[in-house]
Parts: structure tokens; C-alpha cells; sequence
């Protein structure tokens, strides 16, 4: 592990967090995920993690596990485990507010079979009571304005930050208020209920 020059904020290699194998970085969440209250995920490229069915979740993992330095292939494990995880969502004292773009719906990495399942669970998902899902349509003219790294934010305490090689951890308040406000900005962007389920059919039809 790395520490930022900014003392309110860590820089975690990629390759430090895997040197165990995915499977126990996918554990290692457990805690953090129990003790939060209200999730806040902005998610660019693909899926959040707490709405991946098993197959998603391992193609994405399988892509990790060819990495360099990768000790072994984990993968599968790895999927199971976040996927259990992700019962969180029907647990009482939990809010979720989930934006993603709407080209993740596109970004078929598993195969097509795979793809269509982890939509319809997308949109089985959307409905749970606690779960708010937000669509960034292709078209927002706004979305060019602000960045594109997907990120976490844990109640007001921690924000994670994904980047291609590390992870930055930030829990300087004054960082997370700004975050905070980012991720306002790209839910006034999106759109809800019926019209989130509409272009989530219309990915599943282009499948079709």
C-alpha cells in the first residue's frame, strides 16, 4: 500500500490488493458493506458489483486473473463470493442509489446468453425497495463535463475511487463533499423507473 501525499486519501496498488487471488479481496469488503448504510455508485464501464449475476461477475473476474503477476486464477470463486455479497440488498438497513451509463448495457463481456441474463437481473434489481437505479442515456449532452472513473462512496465517511492500476481511498471530508456533489451532478443526468427499464429492453432486444 501506498500513501497519497494528501494524508486524508490512500493509493493502493492493484497488484498489492491481488497478490492473495480475488476471492479474498471479494471477502475482505465483507465488513465494509455490513456496517454501511446508503451506498452511493457511480459505475462508467461496466455492471456494479452488488447487481453482477455469477456469470457476469466471473467473465469480469476471469479478465483480472489474466493480469501479470496474478498468482492463480481464482476467478469463478471470486464471482461466487461477490454475488453472495450482493444479498445485502434485500437486508433491512440498507439504501442503494446505483447510476450507470448507459453504454454499460452494451459492453458485452460475457457472452450473449450471459449478457441478456445479467440485464433482466438489472432490471429485476431496479425494483427492489431499496435499491434507486439510475441510466445516464447516451445522448446527455452534460456527460461530457465530468469525469469518468467509476466510483463508491460509503455513507459520508470513504469514498473508493477505481483506477486501471490502483485504488485511491479518500476519507478527507472536505474530498468526499466534492465527490458528493459530483455524483448529484450525474443523478440529475439520469433517468428512473420506467424510463431506466425502457433502455435496459432496448439493450436486451439488440441481444435478440
Amino acid at each position: 500500500m501506498t500513501q497519497s501525499p494528501n494524508p486524508g486519501s490512500t493509493y493502493v496498488e492493484w497488484r498489492h490488493q491481488l497478490r492473495d487471488g480475488l476471492k479474498p479481496l471479494q471477502e475482505s469488503l465483507d465488513p465494509l458493506f455490513h456496517e454501511t448504510q446508503l451506498f452511493r455508485i457511480y459505475s462508467s464501464t461496466l455492471m456494479p458489483g452488488l447487481l453482477q449475476t455469477e456469470d457476469y461477475a466471473a467473465a469480469v473476474l476471469r479478465r483480472v486473473a489474466d493480469s501479470p503477476g496474478l498468482p492463480f486464477d481464482d476467478s469463478t470463486e471470486a464471482a461466487r463470493a461477490r454475488v453472495e455479497r450482493s444479498r445485502i440488498l434485500h437486508q433491512p438497513g440498507h439504501e442503494f442509489v446505483l447510476l450507470v451509463e448507459e453504454s454499460v448495457l452494451y459492453h458485452q463481456i460475457p457472452e450473449p446468453e450471459a449478457m441478456a441474463a445479467q440485464l433482466e437481473n438489472l432490471a429485476t434489481a431496479s425494483a427492489l425497495p431499496a435499491v434507486s437505479l439510475g441510466i445516464i442515456p447516451l445522448d446527455t449532452r452534460e456527460r461530457a463535463q465530468v469525469p469518468q472513473e467509476t466510483f463508491h462512496v460509503y455513507d459520508d465517511t470513504l469514498v473508493s475511487v477505481e483506477l486501471i492500476s490502483a485504488e485511491v481511498k479518500i476519507t478527507q471530508p472536505s474530498e468526499i463533499a466534492l465527490y458528493l456533489q459530483m455524483f448529484e451532478q450525474l443523478r440529475s443526468m439520469a433517468v428512473y423507473g420506467a424510463e431506466a427499464r425502457a433502455l435496459i429492453l432496448k439493450a436486451l432486444e439488440s441481444l435478440r
